[in-house]
């Protein structure tokens, strides 16, 4: 498959300070990424490196073949054919959503012009509003506006800097699965940029996890979660606990829990090591036959289901996921089993 982006240890600093280090990534035609992690981690500076707004310190960004950015050479953010959408929006004020759709349009003649917008209108659902101004609409339609005016042009690569993070929160994860459609029904690849891993799930084929500037995994959401390929990557994405284990062979841990494996083998753990093993909500299941208890020590409803945080004999604590009609009173005991498809396990005690 055609590789559009492709990053190869890319480093990029600013006011002599390294930002990013090493990064290396790549992403398909048509493909959705998105740079995960908490501020600071560097996320916005790629996606500024990438669109041509800061230049690389080592290594070299490629889009669509050819090398954009390296030490030697940074194309201008103009040739790079790129589309971007800002946290703010930057719509223009004193333009329609239409003239703000066509902005980027201005080599098209006027019909062809009148139906990419149409065309755009159509997707994003803001028909409706053509001939407002963008001060009367609301967040999301002021950002489908945004996304709808990025992509009129067709760029090749479409970038997107914490696009959703001034809507309300219950919005982000609609506005995102909706953008997303969206895109996979014009073809257009992008990248996006998010603290917040439920947007990067509902949105992204492709997901890296960054940290202090290193990309620690770039994997699909599934992997992410049940093959984390560090602690932090862990820890950061989904819910879970660690309990401490002591590996008893190929495929199997003693832990407060039980023995727990499966049939995938314990690579670099030897005999007796002690380790680590991510228990997630969906491990535990709640089964009120089973011999295995624990207390509950606290509870959050979730609509659907209740999270438990429940406390095993030894002081451990997990989290369960049970369903809302299952509701147990804090300091009740309540039988447990563990159905876990991936034993995820890491060094320490």
């Amino acid at each position: 498959m055609t590789q559009v982006l492709e990053l190869k240890n890319v480093s990029v600093a600013l006011e002599g300070t390294v930002i990013v280090r090493g990064i290396n990534l790549q992403l398909s035609q048509g493909g959705i990424g998105c740079l995960l992690g908490p501020s600071g981690c560097g996320k916005t500076t790629l996606l500024r490196a990438i669109a041509g707004f800061e230049k690389v310190l080592q290594g070299e960004i490629s889009i669509d073949g050819h090398p954009v950015s390296n030490q030697k050479f940074c194309q201008p953010v103009e040739k790079r054919h790129v589309g971007m959408v800002f946290q703010d929006y930057a719509l223009f004020p004193h333009l329609t959503v239409t003239e703000n759709i066509a902005f980027g349009l201005s080599s098209m003649n006027r019909a062809d012009r009148q139906t990419r917008v149409q065309e755009l209108a159509e997707m994003l659902k803001i028909g409706d509003f053509l001939t407002a101004y963008p001060h009367r609409l609301s967040g999301g339609q002021q950002q489908r506006v945004a996304v709808a005016r990025a992509m009129a042009p067709k760029p090749g690569i479409l970038l997107l800097d914490e696009p959703f993070a001034s809507l309300d929160v219950e919005l982000r994860e609609q506005i995102a699965r909706e953008i997303r459609v969206v895109l996979k029904q014009d073809g257009i690849t992008a990248i996006l940029v998010s603290h917040n891993q439920y947007e990067a799930f509902a949105m992204a084929d492709e997901i890296g996890v960054m940290r202090a500037g290193e990309l620690l995994q770039w994997s699909t959401p599934f992997e992410l979660y049940h093959q984390p390929a560090c602690a932090y990557v862990a820890d950061f994405v989904g819910e879970g606990v660690f309990l401490s284990g002591t590996v008893v062979d190929a495929s199997r841990v003693e832990t407060a829990l039980g023995v727990l494996g499966k049939v995938e083998e314990l690579h670099g753990f030897s005999l007796g090591s002690k380790v680590t093993v991510l228990i997630r909500p969906d491990d535990v299941i709640h089964d009120d036959a089973s011999t295995t208890q624990a207390r509950v020590i606290d509870k959050a409803f979730r609509g659907a289901g209740y999270l438990y945080t429940l406390a095993l004999p030894d002081g451990s604590q997990i989290l369960s996921l049970a369903p809302s009609h299952h509701a147990h009173a804090e300091g009740e005991m309540i039988g447990i089993h563990i159905e876990m498809d991936h034993l995820v396990a890491f060094s320490g005690k």
